[in-house]
């Protein structure tokens, strides 16, 4: 029997993905035994310190990457969102399961919407695109910041650190928590989600062939015209993490379009773009995206955003 090491951090959301991989590769071929491999973060080591002091969200992937790289384990599972534009040399992302719910959730102790939230209302979330975006909408609420996984973000919110938190669909929905938690949508025309959001991605070795065959029947082309989309909208603008822009593909079967944004920290500007072109062209449909939105004032958002020492994350 073939046995494949797949590596993941140690996170409840974390393992539910990694063995959701596992569960679709070992059901595509008989002969496949899946190993989780689990490995622990910089960023899962310190969970105090905002995500921008420790270098943006690479710090969730480093130790998974080098481990790949050294090859004690031949894939790596990720939110796709947690990675850079540009990846390691001799690294690639293979593969793309379909897609959960991109959309971010407003979760409060009685089950209000984002609009029934009281004036000056905190809400918990440490993600400068999510802050910008409701501050638009409803620039009365207090943003407090929060670090650490998702039962300790609902432990806090349940002993009142905050009237409502903020957390992306996918994880909830990963976990089998949203028949449990009091959660309403924001909707994308509110809160436009994350690059990646709600996107696994499955990582090898550029040279490793076979893992790319095994991979092969797992991934969704649906999925993967919109990862290509948003993570082309990611590379133009260098790639960083530590910026307040905001992107969601869609994809029809033939075309992909994307509605991409770059917002000033206190939500008061808003350089947005809509691109679409076909699908084999899903990459520079998003740079053609972040191209539109930085010539709208998002390079100037941008610049002062750098002045002023970066951004917190998701």
């Amino acid at each position: 029997m073939m046995r494949l090491r797949l590596g993941a951090r140690g996170s409840e959301l974390a393992l539910a993905q990694a063995r959701s991989v596992a569960g679709l590769l070992e059901g595509s071929h008989e002969s496949l035994s899946v190993e989780l491999v689990i490995i622990k973060t910089t960023g899962d080591r310190n969970q105090v310190t905002p995500l921008a002091g420790m270098g943006g969200k690479g710090v969730f992937v480093k130790e998974i990457e080098e481990a790949l790289l050294a090859g004690t384990i031949d894939l790596a599972v990720h939110s796709l969102k947690d990675l850079a534009a540009r990846l390691p040399d001799g690294l690639a992302l293979a593969a793309f399961p379909a897609r959960a719910d991109p959309s971010d959730l407003l979760i409060t102790r009685e089950g209000r919407g984002l609009d029934a939230l009281p004036p000056g209302a905190r809400v918990g979330t440490g993600s400068l695109r999510r802050r910008a975006q409701i501050r638009a909408h409803r620039p009365d609420l207090n943003f407090v910041s929060q670090r650490g996984n998702v039962d300790t973000r609902l432990k806090r919110l349940s002993e009142g650190a905050s009237e409502a938190i903020i957390l992306a669909a996918a994880g909830i929905d990963r976990l089998g928590l949203r028949a449990k938690v009091r959660a309403e949508p924001i909707p994308v025309e509110i809160c436009l989600p994350a690059a990646g959001q709600g996107i696994i991605a499955v990582e090898t070795r550029e040279e490793d062939e076979e893992s790319r065959e095994l991979l092969a029947p797992i991934g969704d082309p649906t999925a993967t015209a919109e990862a290509c989309a948003e993570r082309g909208f990611l590379s133009r603008l260098q790639g960083s993490c530590l910026i307040p822009a905001a992107a969601l593909a869609r994809y029809d079967g033939r075309r992909v379009r994307i509605r991409a944004k770059i917002l000033s920290v206190d939500g008061a500007r808003c350089a947005m773009a809509e691109t679409e072109g076909p699908a084999a062209d899903a990459w520079q449909v998003g740079e053609e995206a972040a191209t539109h939105c930085l010539s709208r004032g998002g390079d100037q958002i941008l610049g002062e955003l750098e002045a002023a020492g970066g951004a917190e994350q998701e």
